[in-house]
């Protein structure tokens, strides 16, 4: 049995990985600004902190085997805030497993570190060009933990956006359009492919880099789904799914676009630039490093994922109440969407 020490352990990834890992008979420490707020805390201990706040990570994570840190300010925060808790937090936690003779850890990266892709397919070994400050701190991050692999062993994950059970953010907004029964826009024809990645078929792959010899465990890995189409008939299958025979929308690219930067620099849009700027571009990564080495194989397609997640939404909508937020756990603003909502009924 080993015991984890887990970062944005009160979050969307947090809470699914907390509950593979007690399946798995596991011990785990979560460590979060939020307070745990799930039916298994009484099954973990959670440390309310802050990941910059070196003595309370030294004794929240002074008995863990390994660390995943998931613990991130997201896009609709602030610059300024994105920078402080993503690269010098990540810096603070890294160092503090590296005094404690922490060997194993995994941070959660992502394929924001691309870019906007000219190119799908991806490989680890692609340009880093970041967009936003999101984008640019998350470059940032993984050179400070890279820097720590002479010392111990460091898995850095790159996944496309992950969705299953539990997910709201920016996905909340096209599950509220097709519960309610709307058309969903997006920017052009929507031909392009696009990949998006289970939550559970993430957790795999981080279960399957801690058990990893070191060579292989010490690396980058890009993950995302192995079955995708393109973004209207992904979308789409939400909306088959709703039952209110909606579909998606396309509407001019270019206007599209021009709308969302203005609304996005007034603070009145609830997408940020990575979203609206490769929503018409091909935006999938090889994952033929993650099969070769971990033997990984993803099990949900971009569909099947979608809907789960969809499915979930519904059945606990009612939960939700008017909380909105800039986290998973919560639907995003719609900002100026949702006062273009009825012209798409």
């Amino acid at each position: 049995m080993s015991h984890f020490f887990i970062t944005g352990g009160a979050g969307f990834l947090g809470i699914n990985l907390v509950r593979r890992f007690l399946a798995l008979g596991h011990s785990v420490t979560t460590f979060d600004r939020s307070p745990f707020d799930y039916p298994e805390s009484g099954r973990v201990t959670h440390v309310v902190g802050d990941i910059r706040d070196a003595d309370a990570l030294s004794k929240a994570m002074a008995d863990a085997d390994a660390v995943i840190h998931a613990a991130a300010a997201l896009p609709l925060n602030s610059r300024e805030e994105i920078f402080s808790v993503d690269v010098d937090g990540t810096r603070q936690v890294i160092e503090e497993a590296r005094q404690l003779s922490i060997d194993r850890f995994v941070h959660i990266s992502s394929t924001a570190v691309y870019g906007v892709p000219k190119v799908g397919g991806l490989t680890e070994d692609a340009p880093l060009v970041g967009v936003g400050a999101y984008g640019s701190a998350k470059i940032a991050a993984e050179k400070v933990v890279a820097d720590y692999r002479d010392r111990m062993t460091v898995t850095i994950v790159r996944p496309k956006s992950f969705i299953g059970p539990e997910r709201l953010g920016v996905f909340s907004i096209l599950y509220d359009w097709a519960s309610t029964g709307h058309h969903f826009p997006i920017p052009g024809k929507g031909a392009n492919l696009y990949q998006y990645l289970d939550v559970e078929d993430l957790c795999g792959a981080i279960e399957l880099a801690l058990s990893a010899p070191r060579p292989i465990a010490n690396e980058t890995y890009n993950f995302g789904a192995s079955d995708f189409g393109t973004f209207r008939e992904d979308f789409q299958a939400v909306l088959d799914r709703a039952g209110f025979g909606k579909s998606v929308k396309s509407v001019p690219v270019l206007p599209a676009i021009f709308a969302l930067r203005l609304l996005d620099k007034l603070g009145l849009s609830p997408l940020y630039p990575w979203v609206y700027e490769t929503a018409v571009k091909d935006s999938y990564v090889s994952i033929d490093k993650a099969r070769r080495n971990l033997n990984w194989s993803p099990t949900y397609s971009n569909q099947e994922a979608l809907v789960r997640n969809y499915v979930w939404y519904v059945n606990n909508k009612s939960a939700f109440g008017a909380e909105s937020g800039t986290t998973h756990r919560v639907p995003w603003k719609q900002g100026a969407l949702g006062l273009a909502k009825h012209l798409f009924r």
